[in-house]
């Protein structure tokens, strides 16, 4: 499934970090970024998610909700989150649904290897629950001030 700038954002219900059932629909009426990343505490996600960490007092400026969803456990996560401090949510997708929902699942390159993984994209989601922006091929050090980036330019109609 290619989803597209102005779809519906496809719904889900994972558990986060500790446990709680979260939503999409619980989230209507915010701005939410959806971002997927491999690998709990590898060196890419951790630079993606200590950056938004860092800029997060920004994006709770603009009351942008953000969910990190990963393929890791429950378990992984917390420790991840508690390792690095991360004030957001982080929701695990062990089933693969919501990789497959978003189409996010797909073959990788790493050290010449071949393998199937979860691509490193990121979707935000406006208050109606449509697909506002699509990021694709994310650079984890960059990706928080590319999101502010776009509210800050007025590309997001609040």
């Amino acid at each position: 499934m290619i989803l597209k700038i102005g779809e519906p954002a496809p719904s889900f219900e994972l558990p986060d970090q500790n446990g709680q059932v979260r939503r999409l629909k619980d989230y209507r009426g915010s701005w939410v970024l959806l971002y997927f990343y491999p690998k709990d505490d590898t060196p890419g996600c951790t630079k993606e998610a200590c950056a938004i960490r860092d800029n997060f007092p920004d994006f709770q400026e603009l009351e942008l909700k953000v969910l990190g969803v990963s393929i890791d456990s429950v378990e992984s996560h917390e420790k991840f989150a508690e390792k690095y401090d991360l004030p957001f949510t982080l929701l695990s997708d062990e089933k693969k649904e919501v990789v497959g929902k978003y189409g996010v699942w797909g073959k990788k390159m790493f050290l010449g290897r071949e393998f199937e993984g979860t691509l490193r994209t990121s979707f935000l989601i406006d208050p109606e629950g449509k697909i506002a922006k699509i990021y694709e091929d994310v650079k984890p050090e960059i990706h928080a001030k590319e999101v502010l980036n776009f509210f800050q330019q007025g590309q997001a109609e609040r």
